[in-house]
């Protein structure tokens, strides 16, 4: 009689396939939905013979998407670029913001009613002011991506420090810890899972952020390239600039999740 070998890389090839199985089984509707959508999206271009500047097919924009490619990662290097550096930037504000909050209690009664109250003001009409201010380089864009995303941040982050187990809060009181040892020690890694929903929340405002802030003021970036496509009557061009930006938004946003799942495992997954 002879028995099959399970050898390491075998398992893992099963476990792979199996994951890729559970990934499109999930994701079939929404590529059902997706692929029906863009097939009367084309039928309707074809049969009313709509004019390409004012709805191209779907055919028409996979043609500009492929030919302009070069443009398009040209302006999204400058996009990612701007999104990168808000998106670091907001992150380490917000977590500043929340920790500064949690450890010091009469800050955290001045600060956060203004906090919120900053939060209502519409971000979009500052983004001029930031132009005037500081130019049309990378520094206006950054600064309304940090005003646009540090918020989720701060909050999630400090709803996750108030939340700590009571219990254990107590318990290193009465072994005579500090409050900043109980900030390190407890409340902080309580806190690593609302920190990583908001950083998420963050994210996804950081790559609008790039935008609003390019539409206020650019001379490149994918912004800018939807400006330049619409006085151009480049519909198509629009509509790839789109799918440009939702591409980076999803790279920006999985790039999240994977380093949530390796080194933050314990949180629960949607």
């Amino acid at each position: 009689m002879s028995s099959a070998v399970i050898t390491p890389s075998t398992s893992k090839a099963k476990a792979g396939s199996g994951r890729l199985a559970r990934w499109f089984a999930a994701a079939s509707p929404a590529i059902f939905l997706s692929v029906a959508t863009l097939i009367v999206w084309e039928l309707i271009s074809r049969v009313f013979q709509l004019p390409e500047f004012v709805l191209p097919a779907p055919s028409s924009i996979g043609k500009i998407f492929i030919t302009r490619q070069g443009a398009l990662m040209q302006a999204a290097w400058v996009t990612a670029e701007e999104i990168l550096y808000g998106f670091i930037l907001s992150t380490l504000v917000g977590m500043l913001i929340a920790v500064a909050i949690a450890r010091f209690e009469r800050m955290g009664r001045a600060v956060y009613p203004l906090m919120v109250l900053f939060q209502n003001v519409p971000k979009i009409a500052l983004a001029p002011l930031f132009i005037l201010w500081f130019g049309y380089d990378l520094a206006p864009k950054i600064l309304l991506i940090v005003v646009m995303a540090f918020f989720p941040v701060a909050l999630n982050m400090l709803v996750g420090l108030q939340a700590a187990d009571p219990n254990l809060v107590t318990l290193m009181r009465t072994v005579g810890a500090s409050r900043t040892e109980i900030l390190w020690r407890v409340q902080i890694p309580h806190s690593l899972p609302s920190l990583m929903s908001g950083i998420k929340i963050a994210i996804t405002l950081s790559v609008i952020g790039a935008i609003v802030g390019e539409f206020a003021g650019a001379s490149a970036g994918l912004g800018y390239l939807i400006q330049f496509a619409s006085t151009q009557m480049e519909t198509a061009l629009v509509f790839a600039a789109l799918i440009q930006i939702s591409l980076l938004g999803m790279f920006f946003y999985y790039a999240v999740e994977i380093i949530e799942s390796k080194y933050i495992y314990w949180t629960p997954k949607i």
